[in-house]
């Protein structure tokens, strides 16, 4: 009797398999068919919106210059006499080899130079001509048109249509250094919120001091033993008043509030109306942010800088709505600088190291409220520790160029704890173009929003033929 062989191979396909095969294939084809529609269609769709390319690049000449890759080669020099307090305190037991950051901070480095250029090398808009024109340099000293450094620390840029003119506001900071007690943190009596004038963001002209200290009212917010941090001011269109939020603190920063000032005209003066802690949390490093569709937003660090908070503003912009979200809870982020570009959020922070530079994060959001994502490190040149360091800079600001689609005036400060009067500006150009070089945390997907690169220069300048207004 013969007896099948049940564990014998078929020689010929069993007659679905191919069946199978195919229909695999097909799906997984049509299903990449579809995704590619999808990304096609969100593409078209934000063109049409903006006028503009998702990802614009431009093949113009100085637009590549201004994306090179820029390195620096700098080796810290061997000891050399007594270094400073600051320094020695800043290095643990055992002695650890001494970097960059050590030199930055040193007061008495032989790299101090480096870092704080004399006065020799200031950009002077009134004495530059011809090729040297239209400069930055970031790092050293900037000239007003009276030819005197200008004192705009933390500050902000905000352009007047009425005037066509932008403004600068930041820490009017030309007075002595000290400490108010013995750990307490360098500092400079408050003297009040510098104000300067532009056409071109190049030459700027004193506009004077337009929210002056308090000298006589120790109880006042404005006391010039108090603190005064990071003035922004925007304009609201409803009742034509400009208005200025700021970081209002004591000496031992234990207030944590904002202040709100407001005036007629953008050079002030600016009546100063009070302070408050945003909805009843503690607030310290901030910045406002108004919208496309004119709703303004406060952004500022809390839960001791643990944080950020974010809500928009009434109306009148003179006070919070009971709209709060909490946003990078845990990543201790401070110095918020946010920004818009085709439907989508963006915003640089900092670390909490004090007056000591660190390492800024991108982070991007399809709402402002949130969810935000962290998306890297943007910054792009110099070396390793320029780009840990954020170019030895602390965020403040980010500008749209009118003209230059994707691209920013990324502004900083690169902060001097021994002679904060002689902390300096660095100033760079920022692109939002190309995709993002790290997946989303929650779906490890990555977004279609795009990345954000600040390029270091030692020297550039704006690509001619920009328009100069909105």
């Amino acid at each position: 009797m013969r007896m099948k062989n049940r564990y014998k191979k078929s020689a010929t396909l069993p007659c679905n398999a191919g069946i199978k095969c195919s229909t695999s294939v097909m799906v997984w084809s049509l299903l990449g068919f579809l995704l590619f529609l999808h990304l096609y269609s969100y593409i078209h769709h934000k063109d049409r919106e903006s006028g503009e390319s998702l990802f614009p690049v431009s093949h113009h000449p100085q637009f590549r210059e201004l994306q090179e890759v820029e390195e620096e080669h700098l080796q810290v020099p061997p000891p050399k006499g007594k270094r400073s307090p600051r320094a020695e305190k800043r290095r643990p037991k055992p002695k650890r080899p001494t970097t960059l950051i050590d030199e930055f901070l040193d007061e008495n480095s032989q790299m101090r130079h480096v870092f704080f250029p004399g006065h020799k090398r200031a950009i002077n808009p009134i004495q530059a001509a011809g090729n040297d024109s239209y400069y930055y340099y970031p790092g050293r000293m900037w000239l007003d048109t009276d030819g005197n450094p200008i004192q705009a620390h933390g500050g902000g840029i905000l352009y007047d249509k009425s005037s066509s003119t932008y403004y600068w506001y930041g820490e009017y900071k030309d007075g002595p250094t000290y400490h108010a007690h013995k750990k307490g943190a360098a500092r400079v009596d408050i003297i009040g919120v510098g104000c300067y004038s532009s056409k071109d963001l190049w030459t700027w002209k004193h506009e004077g001091i337009v929210l002056a200290a308090d000298e006589r009212n120790e109880t006042h917010d404005l006391h010039k033993y108090n603190v005064l941090e990071r003035p922004k001011v925007i304009y609201n269109e409803k009742s034509g008043k400009y208005v200025m939020w700021m970081h209002i603190d004591d000496a031992n920063y234990t207030k944590a509030a904002v202040g709100i000032a407001v005036s007629d005209t953008p050079d002030g003066p600016f009546d100063y109306l009070g302070s408050q802690r945003p909805h009843g949390y503690e607030s310290r490093d901030m910045t406002v942010f108004k919208d496309d569709d004119g709703v303004a937003y406060l952004i500022y660090s809390s839960e001791d800088n643990s944080e950020l908070h974010i809500g928009p503003l009434t109306e009148d912009y003179l006070n919070v709505t009971s709209v709060m979200r909490r946003i990078l809870v845990g990543q201790r982020r401070e110095a918020p600088a946010l920004f818009k570009h085709q439907g989508i959020y963006y915003m640089i922070t900092s670390g909490c190291t004090g007056w000591a530079p660190n390492e800024a994060l991108a982070h991007a959001a399809e709402s402002i409220l949130g969810p935000w994502e962290t998306i890297g490190n943007p910054c792009i040149g110099g070396n390793k520790m320029f780009r840990v360091t954020t170019f030895f800079s602390q965020s403040t600001f980010v500008l749209p160029l009118p003209g230059l689609p994707g691209w920013f005036m990324f502004m900083a400060d690169r902060w001097n704890p021994a002679d904060l009067r002689d902390s300096r500006y660095v100033w760079l150009p920022l692109v939002v173009a190309g995709p993002v070089d790290q997946p989303l945390e929650y779906s490890f997907e990555f977004p279609l929003w795009s990345r954000v690169s600040i390029y270091w220069h030692r020297k550039w300048r704006l690509p001619q033929g920009w328009s100069r207004f909105k």
